[in-house]
């Protein structure tokens, strides 16, 4: 949450809207959509709501960033005023990004926005924040503390008053939100009219931002933006890749929302993965085992998008490992990641510059792509080669490394997806195929894994409300390996190989560890949960006539304790049983003796 920070613009300067305005103008486009004002519930959070809490639930900052040949790029906006972002944050991430991305656009390009899936110069770019947060939602596409996103519109006009003959310039979104195609929707309204009419129209879009209520998973949302209506859906972690239930609701007569956006995140995969199509099986298992991997890309749009492609191939399974859609020799990590001394880390980078070329050549898995085809052209299928043939700058496109998957190749995907290239199949059809194999794919692996795990929590009836909960069983790989054989991924797919090696690998990788973690987090708050669920079964007024003044105060204590857990912790409790703790502990404290009475009362929360 953002701290409280003073208006965008100084009262009586060229930017200054009142409220009044916004408000109204907030007002209209909701009633010209047809879209029911908030309930009175939802409007009292709303009216709780500090100056500029609602535009940082979505988005960190805005900034404009001037670019100069001569001079250099330099910011020089920042919205909401308060924002913090340091100099080396900007220095180094803003700044250079933006300009990266436009010394590699095309110079005859008037405008183009970049948020991965679109342009010459589309550019999605990430860097590490030292933030403490914590996500209140469980939701597919968390939000990573440590990361923010930054989302580009780079314009470049020909101008010749300026001694180099072009006006560049960049409006970039700042967030901790993942949602590529959202903002890149954004920023596809607002940028254009903003190098129009300048700073008014920016501030005036903030505070449409700043109005628009939080991004809660599993709610459908209309949110006004100068004037327009989008209409979204914020996934959950039940959603399945690639589905959406927008998909029902743009089945309905509509006719006043201005934009409907089926997905907030995803990024067009088949497009991604067209020039590799043929060996995407073995990419998924290189990203499935956190294998260091390089996209060197003929641009930031390219590299950005291929990045994410890569990364949501092995969906739902979250990638724990780091990845970079836009790397650059300034990022504080250049020299961990290109250095000899020790072997890559587990991390996809998306790099442009031919430097990395020699720098990165090290690296054990390196995909080098062309130009992306425009949907509806056949691409060139790019082979598999050895790593010692990267030598030089003007090296192939291709996937340089000597890996060698563990499982055959799926020629009925393959096959399919040829067929639609050669009659001209829409991309989003191509890619809903793509994302159901890897989704598959990815369920049958992971399949026996759950059930193994879920083995692990010990019985119900093992549960007692006078001891500790029990504690998990270990995981044993041995004794997992075993379960394969009758209830392995054969059951679910028809994919023939080395099942059991690939999972030998996984078992080391960062991405088993950061999914057994999460699991075992999970399954210990519902063997807390069904403790408490134990403890409010029980007489506990029977209970405390047959013990001492101590025990019984003891018990408060701890029963205290469990309520403060279960808030802290977000225990899956019902909210009935926390209030027949809560009755139960009142009731034995009544039961006490006076003094005892006004002590437990004042200790925590009854």
């Amino acid at each position: 949450m953002a701290l409280p920070g003073p208006a965008v613009f100084e009262p009586g300067s060229r930017g200054s809207l009142d409220e009044a305005g916004a408000e109204g103008r907030e007002a209209a486009a909701l009633a010209a959509a047809g879209v029911a004002l908030e309930d009175e519930e939802e409007d009292d959070g709303r009216r709780g709501l500090l100056r500029w809490d609602g535009f940082s639930a979505w988005l960190h900052c805005v900034c404009v960033v001037g670019f100069d040949l001569e001079l250099g790029q330099a910011v020089e906006v920042i919205y909401p005023q308060h924002s913090k972002l340091t100099d080396k944050e900007v220095s180094k991430h803003v700044c250079l990004s933006v300009c990266l991305c436009s010394l590699l656009s095309v110079t005859y390009a008037r405008s183009s926005w970049s948020v991965c899936v679109l342009a010459p110069t589309a550019l999605l770019f990430s860097f590490r924040k030292p933030i403490f947060a914590t996500c209140l939602f469980q939701t597919q596409i968390q939000k990573d503390p440590a990361y923010f996103y930054g989302y580009v519109y780079f314009r470049q006009v020909r101008d010749k008053t300026l001694k180099r003959g072009y006006f560049q310039k960049s409006l970039v979104l700042i967030s901790k939100l993942p949602y590529i195609h959202f903002f890149h929707t954004v920023l596809k309204q607002i940028a254009p009219e903003y190098f129009e009419k300048n700073e008014p129209y920016l501030e005036a879009a903030c505070n449409d931002v700043d109005r628009w209520p939080a991004p809660v998973p599993g709610k459908t949302l209309h949110l006004p933006i100068m004037g327009l209506v989008m209409k979204v859906r914020i996934p959950t972690c039940h959603d399945k890749p690639g589905t959406t239930q927008m998909v029902q609701l743009t089945q309905q007569a509509d006719t006043h929302t201005s934009i409907i956006l089926p997905t907030v995140h995803e990024v067009d995969l088949f497009r991604c993965f067209c020039p590799v199509f043929l060996h995407s099986q073995m990419l998924w298992e290189l990203v499935l085992l956190g294998e260091p991997l390089v996209v060197m890309a003929p641009s930031p749009s390219e590299s950005s998008e291929t990045v994410l492609a890569l990364v949501n191939c092995i969906s739902p399974l979250k990638y724990f490992s780091d990845f970079r859609p836009y790397f650059t020799i300034h990022d504080s990590e250049f020299k961990e990641y290109t250095t000899r001394t020790q072997a890559p880390p587990s991390v996809i980078l998306g790099v442009t510059n031919p430097f990395f070329a020699k720098t990165l050549q090290h690296w054990p898995h390196i995909i080098r792509i062309g130009d992306l085809k425009p949907a509806g052209e056949i691409p060139k299928q790019v082979k598999v080669k050895k790593l010692k043939n990267l030598k030089t700058l003007d090296s192939k496109p291709g996937v340089y490394t000597s890996y060698k998957p563990y499982l055959n190749r799926d020629e009925e995907i393959i096959k399919q997806l040829q067929k639609g290239i050669q009659q001209k199949r829409p991309s989003e059809a191509q890619s809903v195929i793509l994302r159901r194999y890897f989704l598959e794919l990815t369920q049958s692996f992971i399949i026996p894994l759950e059930r193994y795990v879920a083995s692990l929590m010990p019985l119900q009836k093992s549960i007692s409300p006078w001891k500790s909960p029990p504690q998990l069983r270990q995981f044993l790989p041995e004794e997992f390996m075993k379960t394969l054989e009758k209830t392995g991924p054969q059951l679910t797919s028809g994919i023939k190989g080395d099942w059991i090696g690939l999972y030998r690998q996984f078992l080391k990788s960062p991405n088993f560890d950061g999914w057994f973690k999460t699991r075992r987090k999970e399954m210990t708050q519902k063997l807390e949960a069904l403790h408490l669920e134990a403890l409010c079964e029980e007489d506990l007024l029977l209970w405390i006539q047959k013990h001492t003044e101590v025990e019984t105060v003891d018990l408060v204590l701890k029963l205290k304790n469990k309520l403060l857990q279960a808030g802290r912790e977000s225990l899956p409790v019902k909210p009935d049983t926390v209030e027949k703790l809560r009755t139960h502990i009142d009731a034995i404290i009544l039961a006490l003796p006076d003094d005892l009475q006004g002590i437990l009362l004042k200790t925590g929360m009854t």
